[in-house]
């Protein structure tokens, strides 16, 4: 039961960076997001995945792996847009 609600709340906090990304890359507009914490969340993301990996979870993996890349994302648009 933990193990879905894991894959639940995953689901749910890497869902809610689709419309940022899409709004960035649509708009090319970054004017409005801070590098400094993108940077840092990119970072702590990677930490998250990283753990996810030693500690064995399907679900931080999953959730981090992607949330990574779509955190990224909008970090290379603000480095490159603003």
């Amino acid at each position: 039961m933990s193990e879905w609600i894991g894959f639940m709340a995953a689901f749910c906090t890497t869902a809610s960076f689709l419309p940022q990304v899409w709004r960035v890359w649509k708009t090319r507009s970054v004017n409005d997001i801070s590098l400094g914490m993108y940077v840092l969340f990119v970072l702590g993301v990677a930490l998250w995945f990283i753990f996810g990996l030693a500690i064995h979870s399907l679900p931080v993996v999953l959730a981090n792996g992607i949330t990574l890349i779509l955190a990224a994302l909008v970090l290379v648009a603000k480095i490159r847009f603003g």
